[in-house]
């Protein structure tokens, strides 16, 4: 018998990656909050759609849960893997309800942006913890029981998810994970989760804040020269914050992390490189032609994540002695933008003044 699964948070991420491991014949359960997304998979099923290069296909026949009606757990074989794919602000509460419904050797993997194992692991233990990333994915929960990914496959040109242990030791249960994430693409082992997460989370918070408060999508904001480099400045700050927290980061953007920093603090050579690399990312066939998902959360009313992510940055920076001006400015004008107080516009960060 192979492990039961449950998808906690069937949105654009968990929907994508969830629908591959049915679709490949494991025991999954997707639980939404969304009424007509559970409504949708039972009628429809969970369809898959790809920019390019990938067929669509829909996972018929699914159990899909409401939250309302995950009790009925009770009755039934616990789930050994839940894979908690809410949003950051969920995460707590998501935990909470699934650690009833988890077998006595099962655990959870935080498939989401930032950095969510400790807020799990309050809950269920360090031990029963795993962290997975998932790089450039580009998926969208385009419509109820319908996930959408911007692009191709990552396939060997770029490996979409990384999953690691807390410890950094190689486990049988980890390379576990990274065969039911590897059915939707690339996946890899790390012992290095901590480098990984924060190289992620430096990777969103270069870009996800400014598209939602700009109201642009991810090409357009690296076309334009000013909010281009303010990406740069924002990834500067971050690194110089990972740094001095002890972790060694992998490659941000496909580029070397130190060019980053160097193009965030002004330096020529790395403006430069980092100019030319990010320029012809946005000139690749459908390159940034998405919204990251705050930008998608941002026009869809909904909350968005930025105090797990700019705000995240600026409060481990304040521990370390780093000052953060930028990720402390986006995070004000995004929530300020998410309340309604200020409407999408790149001119809220091109009139910033910061020395």
């Amino acid at each position: 018998m192979g492990a039961r699964i449950a998808i906690m948070g069937t949105g654009a991420v968990g929907g994508y990656a969830g629908a591959h491991m049915a679709q490949a014949g494991e025991d999954v359960t997707f639980i939404d909050m969304w009424p007509e997304n559970v409504q949708a998979m039972r009628e429809g099923g969970l369809r898959i759609t790809h920019l390019r290069d990938v067929p669509e296909f829909v996972v018929s026949d699914i159990k899909a849960l409401h939250l309302t009606e995950v009790q009925k757990v009770s009755h039934q074989k616990p789930f050994d893997i839940v894979f908690i794919c809410t949003k950051s602000y969920d995460t707590a509460w998501a935990a909470m309800m699934m650690r009833q419904y988890l077998s006595p050797g099962g655990f959870m993997v935080s498939l989401q942006n930032c950095m969510n194992e400790a807020t799990i692991a309050e809950v269920v233990g360090w031990g029963r913890v795993l962290g997975s990333i998932a790089s450039s994915i580009t998926v969208d929960l385009a419509a109820p029981g319908h996930v959408k990914r911007a692009s191709g496959k990552g396939g060997a040109a770029h490996t979409v998810y990384r999953v690691g242990e807390t410890h950094g030791r190689i486990t049988d249960r980890l390379k576990e994970v990274a065969r039911l994430l590897a059915l939707s693409d690339s996946a890899l082992v790390t012992s290095n989760l901590w480098g990984e997460r924060w190289s992620k989370l430096v990777t969103n918070a270069m870009g996800n804040g400014l598209c939602a408060c700009t109201g642009l999508i991810t090409r357009d904001t690296l076309l334009d020269d000013q909010l281009r480099r303010f990406g740069a400045r924002l990834g500067a700050e971050a690194i110089r914050v990972g740094e001095a927290l002890g972790y060694v980061l992998e490659e941000i953007h496909h580029l070397d992390p130190a060019i980053i920093a160097g193009a965030g603090e002004g330096d020529p050579e790395a403006v430069a490189a980092y100019d030319k690399h990010r320029l012809a990312e946005a000139a690749k066939p459908g390159g940034g032609a998405h919204r990251p998902s705050m930008g998608q959360d941002m026009v869809k009313g909904r909350r968005t994540e930025i105090e797990f992510l700019n705000g995240f940055i600026v409060d481990r920076g304040k521990e370390v002695g780093i000052v953060t001006p930028a990720n402390a400015a986006l995070t004000r004008i995004v929530q300020q933008v998410e309340r309604g107080e200020l409407q999408a516009d790149p001119k809220h960060i091109k009139d910033l003044r910061l020395n």
